[in-house]
């Protein structure tokens, strides 16, 4: 499909710098069959029914961006895929300055050495492993932001917070399941007594989320490798769900890409560990989740192009629409949607008539 499909004009006002406080007072837009809804997100447990599942990932963001040196030279480095224990593959500015054999100094007795450049990505030793490595990356690095939130002098104190979910509990993501940051104990209160149980799954978000889909066709777009699990007790319970009559709510574009990677083509979870790179466009047959709630995506986004395969094209771009006209904020820190799944044969209509009228 051609990448212009998913474009859309979004004013910069739209565009939020911090997230709501408290988290779940953020607004939320229901994208149901019958139209759309202004909720927020506390709203959620009346939006969902006993005997659903709502399944989160609970990977934790490292605080994955440095600064150092090459001798006199400054260097940003942002951590996007462990290769193994002590090496990461990383975005580094300025690249070109940087070959095979040299040294980043990012701080007295931490440092990193080249062991390849392709581009804008470096392999870095940092010759430090596990527990030590995370003190150095929590001692000297930042959160990851993305480039869209404006912080003259990168994160700050409040971010360290801020882009991380409360139930953040396996180290590994460079970029935060940014619908997950909604969540408060209270919401977690209220699922439960509205009989809504919660599974986890962990998938480690990369730095490649952010980058913008370059080419004009859908077809030529190369994912990045993100690596995830879904352990057998919880693929178990959320089979078992599904075989009562439970809907599948994903918590976020991640948990969504876990199951429908982990699952066969009759929706059945198997556990699975390993890396992930699913790319989901219109016509993709979705296979085990019914509701997804997803923040605001940018345009011509790989996330943009999932909710509208799975919702459907026209159906999103009336929901963002009508987000951009009643002031909901979007992206990381902005607000969420509850996206009913459309049929496959809804979405491949919706597809065909977006490119015949080339809207």
């Amino acid at each position: 499909m051609q990448v212009d499909l998913f474009d859309f004009r979004l004013p910069p006002r739209c565009i939020s710098a911090r997230p709501a406080s408290p988290r779940d007072s953020a607004r939320l837009l229901h994208v149901g069959q019958r139209g759309l809804g202004d909720h927020i997100v506390s709203d959620l447990p009346t939006l969902l029914l006993p005997g659903d599942v709502l399944v989160l990932n609970d990977t934790r963001v490292l605080p994955a961006r440095l600064t150092g040196k090459r001798g006199a030279v400054r260097i940003e480095v942002t951590l996007h895929q462990m290769v193994e224990d002590g090496v990461w593959d990383a975005f580094a500015r300025p690249a070109k300055r940087l070959r095979a054999g040299q040294k980043i100094i990012f701080a007295d007795g931490f440092s990193a050495d080249v062991i390849s450049r392709e581009g804008a990505e470096v392999r870095l030793n940092f010759g430090l492993r596990g527990s030590q490595l995370r003190a150095a990356l929590e001692g000297y690095g930042l959160p990851p932001l993305p480039p869209y939130i404006p912080r003259s002098e990168g994160a700050d104190a409040r971010d360290k917070a801020d882009y991380q979910t409360i139930y953040a509990a396996k180290d590994g993501a460079v970029a935060a399941p940014t619908a997950g940051l909604h969540m408060t104990p209270e919401l977690f209160d209220a699922l439960d007594k509205r009989g809504v149980t919660c599974e986890f799954i962990t998938l480690h978000v990369g730095a490649g989320t952010f980058l913008p889909v370059r080419t004009e066709d859908t077809a030529d777009h190369v994912m990045h490798a993100e690596w995830g699990t879904l352990n057998a007790t919880a693929a178990q319970r959320i089979n078992a769900a599904r075989k009562k009559g439970g809907r599948v709510a994903a918590l976020g574009s991640t948990s969504l890409r876990t199951l429908e990677h982990a699952a066969d083509a009759e929706g059945h979870l198997t556990p699975f560990s390993g890396d992930i790179n699913l790319f989901i466009e219109p016509g993709y047959r979705f296979k085990v989740v019914d509701l997804l709630m997803s923040n605001f995506h940018l345009p011509r986004s790989t996330l943009f192009m999932l909710v509208s395969a799975f919702a459907g094209m026209a159906r999103m771009r009336q929901a963002y629409e009508h987000a951009i006209a009643s002031g909901y904020r979007f992206y990381s820190y902005g607000d969420a949607s509850l996206l009913a799944h459309a049929d496959t044969a809804e979405v491949t209509a919706e597809a065909a008539a977006a490119i015949r009228d080339g809207t």
